[in-house]
């Protein structure tokens, strides 16, 4: 067992780390703070003085900011939902015995390591583009008029974009739960009739559960954040305004350190809300 001194120079040892860390984390929200209840214009006369709430009031009572919400919500639901129920379908079939698997796993992962702009630059101009992409080829080929992406299925285009990025994830942490499952279950259900379907039902998908709800939260996370997608794609047109976004164009493009400020805070706020809501439906299944 360790004793006092050993836990005690454990706790030394990782003070210089935790300190980083926190500091990393405390610093950019305490001067977000600091700033939202200010008038901060840097190329507009710069500090103003304090505004108190007046920043958040303008920000969530902006015509933008109740649909860049609700933009932010339908991307961030819609990528779950197909990159779980394609996850899941990808990993069941990588696990089946087949020549060059280990290759065929690598393809399946390697969309992860691309760079979101890089990836989005690609699906644009190679396969969205109207005039030149795959899917103009192949549009024109069954006689039917190429789709313009970025503008007449601009929200679908981003939710295709982002969940090619993000279902390489998906299958990789539901495919090394399905390798964890017990074979010999399986193997009874089968000797006693079972058809497959009900095996997955009653077997493999409940044996899923944590690896689930693992990819749901981590994913939550990162996809309430999604920006580069939609900045080198449409430049949040078309009703692909996510919040983030529209921070971004509070602080950049009007230059309103301030107003910007307010909306960080206020998707402080968002994620923390989805993020208790995500583990009190689903985070139960981490206790199981």
């Amino acid at each position: 067992m360790a004793t006092q001194h050993s836990r005690s120079a454990a706790r030394l040892m990782m003070a210089p780390a935790v300190v980083l860390l926190l500091g990393w984390m405390l610093i950019p929200l305490t001067m977000t703070l600091y700033f939202s209840f200010k008038k901060y214009l840097p190329m507009r006369g710069g500090d103003l003085g304090w505004v108190g709430f007046d920043n958040y009031v303008r920000f969530i009572t902006s015509s933008a900011f109740w649909p860049s919400v609700v933009t932010t919500l339908i991307i961030v639901c819609s990528v779950l939902a197909i990159t779980v129920g394609l996850g899941i379908l990808l990993a069941i079939l990588l696990n089946q015995p087949m020549w060059g698997q280990g290759f065929v796993r690598i393809l399946v992962i390697a969309p992860f390591f691309v760079m979101p702009t890089v990836s989005a630059l690609v699906w644009k101009n190679m396969f969205m583009d109207p005039n030149y992409g795959l899917f103009a080829y192949l549009w024109e080929f069954f006689g039917a008029t190429p789709v313009q992406w970025m503008s007449q299925a601009s929200l679908t285009s981003i939710v295709i974009i982002v969940s090619w990025q993000w279902l390489p994830f998906a299958t990789l942490i539901l495919l090394t739960a399905i390798q964890s499952l017990d074979r010999e279950q399986l193997d009874a259900a089968e000797m006693d009739g079972a058809p497959a379907t009900k095996r997955f039902a009653y077997i493999t998908l409940p044996h899923l559960g944590r690896a689930t709800t693992v990819v749901i939260l981590i994913q939550t996370i990162f996809l309430l954040s999604i920006f580069a997608e939609i900045f080198v794609t449409t430049g949040g047109a078309f009703g692909t305004k996510t919040l983030t976004y529209l921070i971004y164009q509070r602080v950049l493009e009007s230059q309103n350190i301030g107003l910007g400020s307010a909306g960080g805070v206020y998707a402080i706020i968002l994620a923390n809300i989805v993020a208790i809501f995500l583990m009190r439906i689903v985070g139960k299944n981490l206790d199981a």
